[in-house]
């Protein structure tokens, strides 16, 4: 066998070690993430789920966000919002590198459809488990509504700080006015929350 075959043999055996090592380690916590979505959805469905924050007495159809806001939100949290469905595939592929990089779970890559399904159903610690089980939610929300009822659902759901949850809730709790009235300043104000909302909500940083 010559050097350039030895390099072949050498590389299919490297590549099929490594990736019998990522299947020993990835396949249990897909299996936990599915339990976890299991649980989640048999415990309240995603179908009340949805239903239970439109009945909330905050909650705004999408046509009473300002648009600015809408604008931000999608620059700042998911500027690939109607181009993907539910997954965006290059800032979850950075987000796992920079993780591998790191050594530890330091980001997430999430899309709003992830966010909102994690807002829906799963504490925020960072565990691959819940990844999983966000993700599959999403893909579900993807299949049952669209984009603009998704980003409807995600701003009045999103906690803004200050035990206020959507934008009509804070719009009216810190600025006294309705979302249609925030100025350009206030939406960017409220934005930057959705980062931090315990330290970054317009209280906290007066």
């Amino acid at each position: 066998m010559n050097k350039h075959n030895k390099k072949i043999v050498l590389f299919l055996i490297l590549t099929m070690c490594l990736s019998a090592i990522l299947v020993i380690k990835v396949s249990p916590v897909i299996a936990s993430g599915y339990d976890m979505y299991k649980s989640a959805i048999e415990e309240k469905s995603i179908y009340d789920t949805i239903v239970s924050i439109r009945s909330s007495e905050n909650f705004i159809p999408l046509d009473e966000i300002p648009q600015a806001y809408l604008d931000a939100v999608i620059a700042s949290e998911d500027k690939r919002f109607y181009r993907h469905m539910g997954v965006d595939l290059l800032a979850t592929g950075r987000a796992m590198y920079n993780n591998l990089i790191e050594g530890s779970y330091v980001q997430g890559g999430s899309t709003i459809t992830q966010q909102l399904a994690k807002n829906m159903y799963f504490s925020f610690e960072k565990k691959y488990e819940r990844k999983v089980a966000e993700l599959i939610v999403a893909v579900k929300l993807e299949s049952m509504l669209s984009k603009d009822e998704i980003l409807e659902l995600y701003c009045n759901i999103t906690y803004l700080g200050e035990g206020c949850y959507g934008i009509n809730e804070a719009s009216r709790y810190y600025y006294e006015v309705i979302p249609a009235d925030l100025t350009h300043f206030q939406i960017t104000i409220l934005v930057a929350a959705l980062k931090n909302p315990t330290y970054l909500n317009p209280k906290a940083i007066m």
